[in-house]
Parts: C-alpha cells; structure tokens; sequence
C-alpha cells in the first residue's frame, strides 16, 4: 500500500452512513445477561481498526512516513519573543527533516547522558517531560521514541507532592523540562533519589562569564544531589557526535506513561503501548481526515492525552502544529497569527467563545443584532432538517456574515473542531456549530484508551450525546441494577465497557487496580454510565462512584444535577453540587459568569452592575437577596427537568471561579476534585445548610 493511501482509507470511513443509518451497529448475538450487545462502528461489523497501513505498526513508523513523504513540509512552529519590541513576533518554523534530524540526534544524545550516568538499560526506560506545550516537548517524545524509550508526563499544574510521586513511581533517572521547573526539581532532589539527570529546554547560556552562566549556578546548586543539568541542544551535539543509529520500538513496546490526574489519592500510570498509539492514530487520521495541509493549533496540555493523540494524528498525517506562545489569555492573538485549519478545545474555552458570539449576533442590539438572529436562527432550523437535509451551511451567509466571527478568533480556516474533557452545553454546541458553519463534534474518550472511544460524526447535528463508536473500539453497557440502569431498557443503559486497539495494558506496578479496571474478557470498566440510542451514539448520563447517599436513604447523582443546571442557564460557569449523609436536601457552590451575571444582579439590587466590575460582581455575589433570586431560577430549572424534591438545591454560595487548576480544584482536565472541594468549603456548607434549616423552622410552625 502506498503511504499517500491512508487518506484514501480514513476517508472511506470517514464518510457518514446513509441518512437514517445508526452510526454504531449493535453486532447479532454478542449480547449477554446483564451485558448488552457489542456495538461497533458502522463500517468495521467483522472487528475494529488496528491501522490504515500495514506499515504502520508503531508511532515512530508513522512519523518516519511523514518524513519521507513530506521533509520540506513545515512540521513545528512557534512565535519568538522580540526583545526590542517586547511583542511576539510571526510564526517561525521547522520542517519535518529538520525534526527528525533533531530527534535522531537528541535519543542518541539521552542514551549517551544515561551512559555516563552508570546507567547501562538502552531501551524501555523513561524519560519525564514537564514543560508546557511547545516544539521541544515533540522533539523530546519524538527522540525517546527513536531509542525505544517512552516519556512520563509530568502535568505542569501539579504541585511538588504529584510530582516527587511521578518522578519516583516512574523511576525516572532524566527529566526534561523547562528552567522555570529546576528549581522545583532540585528542591524535591533529597526525596527522589533516581534523578541525576535535567535536560534544560532552555538556553543555559547567554554570552556570561563562565563562572556567570545559569549552566554553572545551577550544576552548582544541584551537585550535592548528584545531579548534572544540560542544555538539549548540547545533548542533541553529543547524540550526533556518538553515530549511535535509531533503535525503533516494537508494537508492544511502551510508548508512554500517562499518569492520570486523579480526584482522589496518588495518580495512576496508565500504561499505553506502540500498538495503542497506532490504534488511535488510525482512529484519529478517520475522524478528523487530517490533510498534509492543515495546520493545528497546539495549546491544551500536551501532559493530557487528549491534546497528545490530536498531535499524533496531525504528524501521521503529515500536517503542521502551531504552538502557542504560553499565555492562554493572548491565544486568540496567536490564533490569528497562526490561522489553524483544525481545532481542539474543551468546553470551558468554547463557552467563552458562545459568550462573545452571542454578544456580537443574537443579543446585539439594533440592526447587528436583527441581522444576527436571522442568520444563526437560520441555521439553527436547517439543522433540524431530516438526516441527509440537515446542515450548517449557508451559500450566501458563509460568504459574507460567517468570515466576519471566525476571524474574530482566527479561526476562518477552521473546517473542524472537536470538543472533549467534559459535556459542552447543547445550546452552545448548536450556536458554534451555526456561528462557525464548520464540523463541530463532541467526543469522548479516556487516558486508558488514548482519548478514543466515541465521536460524533460529520453531518450529525443531534447533541447531548458523544456520537457512534470509533472505528478503533467497541463499546457495550453492563446494567447497574442498585441505580436503576438496565440493558434492557428502552435504549440499552449502564456502565459504559470499551475494548479495543487503544484500551490501555496496565496501570503502571499496580496489578490490582489493573485487575479490577480490565475483566476477564479485557473490558476495561470506565465508571461511567453511558446510554446507546437507536442511531448507535453513547450519551453519558452518570457517574458510577459519584453517588451521594442523603439522610433519608436516597442516592443521588451530583455531577447529572450539575450538569441539567449548567446546560439550562447561562448564568452559571461551574458547578458543585453537595449532601451531607446527615442531610436530607442538597446544598451548592457556583461559579458566575460575569457577563450574563451582572444584569441579573443588577434587576435584583436594583442598581447597575457593570460586567467589568469584578469588585462589584463579587459583592452582589454574596448578597442574600441574589442567592436566593438564583435559588428560584434553579427551582424552574429543577421542575422543568421533573427532580424529585430532595435533588434541588436548596441554598447555594457564588463566586466568580471558585475551582480552578491552581487552588488544586480542577484537575489538569477540568474535572472537578470532590472531596478537596469539600473540604476547602466545608464552612460555607456548613453555613448554607443553617440558612435552609432555619428557613424550614417557621414553615414547621404553620
């Protein structure tokens, strides 16, 4: 086969399924008791994609075919900082020969630093990475690649405790990273005895005194550890310099260690192989139809293997990636230097987009906004056309009106994006997908199987669901009688069970959670409830271990109530819905958005609130009079989606973002840590629950 044929192939199941068609098919006779039926892509009845190209057996086999089919190509780009203007300037770039050159050299070059290390193992040992996302980390990963060896994602938000753990869990003798991170390193240097080796992504040297450099000040400090730091474009000097050739890995062979950002407890090293990558790779090259031509915009955390597959992808396919400069509030500027042609994104990014769109067409006031409303509410209506009708597309509309918001953000090369990590809004989905007129899909997928499970497919303009099963997996739901889900209800319902090329071998030395992960039938068990509808698409409606048990004996779903409130206003950002076992109703902390909060604030108090206002925001955030306005919307909320008395919530607390990565509430994911939420509000909960009891007392009376 030749190599140019994997578009060839992706694209035949690419392709949608005839109008009316399921986009997963449920195979006959596979279903059990308790088990529904296997459910596959459309296209793969007889078994899942391994790989588009019998060639193509590892991630260094397909970044050498894009080598050879591209070099000249642009391969890895970034902005510079220009001292003179303090400004960052356009896009420089590197070609595909150029990283694999590097590459080449910098794997031969980390083998050679292990040698002088007294340390003799030559291939399958790790290498950590920690550094935000930037052409080094590629070329890092790439180099492991090439000597057999695999990276350890370090998550750049992680504290110094997550990060002493990864380092001596994993073994890591070499981390490479950027020199912001050093000192960090050489703080935690007395407790993790295995380290002896920093590979700096940043110059050490600046044309100093010998004695002056940041090369010499910090092998000074690190010395007493036993530790040696190096500058990688020294490493890459000494890897050419030692001739030593490429050593590829094999499909079995580890290609990383992804260590997942928990809620709860040390993270776990899920350990994915050559085979899995391939797997999502060709599940990826299927999806999106990467071209050689497009151009991705790298700035979700490449430590995260949604970003890291996204990234796999675009270099088996031969296509470009853009860096961002670092500062996400400056990631539209980057963005219309960049002008991607594809486009990744969780949810908390795109409401911020639906934010400023809405401002600028349907909310607009005068002519902008009369225009606005009949353009998107145009669409909204073609999108609800029958199946093989149904479109976001307008002949005249995306001539003129839609170039006028997708290059507000850079993005009017866009022909697709994709939405992860977390439910994105319905509404929301549909306005982008109206605005932008582009492909927009809503995946889901885990660390344990590379970010690939399920994705909506091109032509598919439902919501509320995760679309039919990638080509890569299957998918099947096993009933949760003590929560009332059943395969044989109405549409299949249970835990979701995925296997396939990309379930991951093991969780890293620790056999027991493996074997309560993967069951017998290598059914890795995700904790998620998951309903398949009619068309073949999963939906995740619950989650199996976040069930709240209230005082009267009823489970409750937090994060189904969460997600019902945040899908049913625009007032509300974030979201932590709470019960005490002692409790019998529900108490909650929001987060506000200050754009659609402020005038809702400002018709309660009675005076203006300006949405730049923060000070202000706040203040009328904890005001009495508004929490319990927002009580009474929520209440509507609650009646409209029919919850049972003791699933409303009864008294909430705002903020502007009470849960962020680095107050350690967020996980480098967005998901939110439950328990250390608790535990940091555990007074003001406290306090929510006093307020709802003493408003009971006189209703007692009466």
């Amino acid at each position: 086969m030749a190599r140019t044929d994997i578009f060839a192939i992706s694209d035949q199941y690419h392709v949608p399924p005839p109008p009316g068609s399921p986009y997963s098919i449920p195979i006959p006779g596979t279903g059990t008791d308790g088990r529904s039926a296997i459910y596959r892509h459309w296209r793969c009845p007889d078994g899942v994609v391994q790989t588009i190209d019998p060639d193509m057996l590892t991630f260094h086999d397909a970044f050498e075919a894009s080598v050879k089919r591209k070099p000249h190509s642009k391969c890895l780009g970034k902005r510079p900082w220009i001292k003179e203007t303090k400004t960052w300037g356009d896009y420089t770039w590197q070609t595909y020969a150029e990283i694999a050159q590097r590459r080449k050299n910098l794997g031969a070059g980390i083998i050679e630093l292990h040698k002088k290390a007294g340390i003799t193992q030559t291939r399958q040992f790790g290498v950590g990475l920690w550094c935000q996302n930037r052409p080094e980390w590629q070329i890092v990963d790439l180099g492991c690649v090439s000597q057999s060896l695999y990276t350890v994602s370090i998550y750049d938000t992680l504290g110094p405790d997550t990060t002493e753990y990864i380092i001596n869990h994993g073994e890591l003798s070499c981390v490479a990273t950027s020199i912001n991170h050093i000192p960090t390193l050489l703080k935690i240097a007395s407790r993790t005895p295995s380290l002896k080796i920093i590979i700096c992504l940043d110059p050490l040297d600046a044309g100093e005194e010998p004695a002056f450099t940041k090369s010499a000040i910090l092998n000074a400090l690190a010395a007493d550890a036993g530790i040696k730091i190096h500058y990688v474009e020294d490493v890459e000097a000494m890897g050419a310099a030692s001739g030593l050739p490429m050593s590829p890995p094999r499909p079995e062979d580890i290609n990383t260690i992804n260590y997942t950002s928990g809620t709860t407890g040390n993270p776990k090293g899920v350990v994915l192989t050559h085979a899995n990558a391939v797997a999502a790779i060709a599940a990826a090259l299927i999806t999106s139809t990467n071209k050689p031509a497009d151009i991705m915009a790298s700035y979700l955390p490449l430590a995260h293997i949604f970003q890291r597959i996204a990234e796999h992808g675009s270099l088996a396919a031969g296509a470009a990636i853009g860096y961002f400069h670092g500062d996400i509030l400056g990631l539209v500027d980057d963005m219309k230097a960049l002008r991607p042609t594809q486009f990744t994104s969780v949810p908390r990014l795109f409401n911020r987009f639906g934010t400023a769109i809405k401002a600028a067409t349907v909310d607009a006031p005068g002519a902008k906004g009369a225009i606005g409303r009949h353009v998107i509410n145009g669409k909204l209506a073609a999108m609800k056309l029958p199946p093989g009708q149904a479109t976001n597309r307008h002949s005249i509309y995306d001539r003129i009106y839609t170039p006028k918001i997708t290059s507000a953000f850079g993005l009017q090369r866009v022909r697709g994006m994709v939405t992860g990590a977390s439910p994105i809004d319905p509404s929301l989905q549909q306005l982008l997908r109206a605005a932008f007129g582009n492909d927009f899909s809503q995946g889901y997928g885990l660390t344990e199987t590379y970010a690939v499970a399920t994705i909506q497919h091109e032509g598919d303009f439902s919501t509320g669901n995760t679309g039919g099963v990638q080509a890569s997996m299957e998918v099947c739901v096993e009933s949760v009688p003590s929560m009332d889900y059943l395969v044989t209800d109405a549409n299949p319902r249970g835990e979701l069970l995925l296997r396939g090329g990309c379930r991951f071998k093991e969780y890293f030395k620790d056999p027991a959670a493996t074997a309560k992960a993967i069951d017998a039938d290598g059914w890795f068990h995700t904790g998620d409830i998951g309903e398949i509808d009619s068309m073949g698409r999963v939906m995740i409606i619950d989650r199996l271990k976040s069930l709240l048990k209230l005082a009267q004996g009823e489970y409750i779903s937090p994060e189904r109530i969460e997600n019902v409130y945040l899908a049913n206003t625009n007032l509300l950002t974030q979201a932590f819905v709470h019960g005490d076992s002692t409790q019998a109703f529900l108490v909650s902390i929001f987060g506000v958005d200050p754009v659609t909060f402020a005038p809702f604030a400002s018709h309660v108090l009675k005076r203006k609130i300006d949405s730049t206002d923060f000070a202000a925001i706040k203040v009328a955030a904890l005001d009495d009079r508004v929490r319990k306005a927002l009580v009474k919307e929520l209440n509507h909320i609650a009646a409209k989606n029919k919850f049972n008395s003791y699933e409303k919530v009864r008294a909430v607390h705002l903020e502007l973002e009470p849960f962020t990565i680095d107050n350690e509430l967020l996980t480098p994911t967005l998901k939110l840590k439950r328990p250390q939420a608790a535990k940091k509000y555990r007074k003001v909960l406290d306090r929510l629950y006093e307020e709802a009891l003493a408003e009971e007392i006189p209703k007692s009376k009466i």
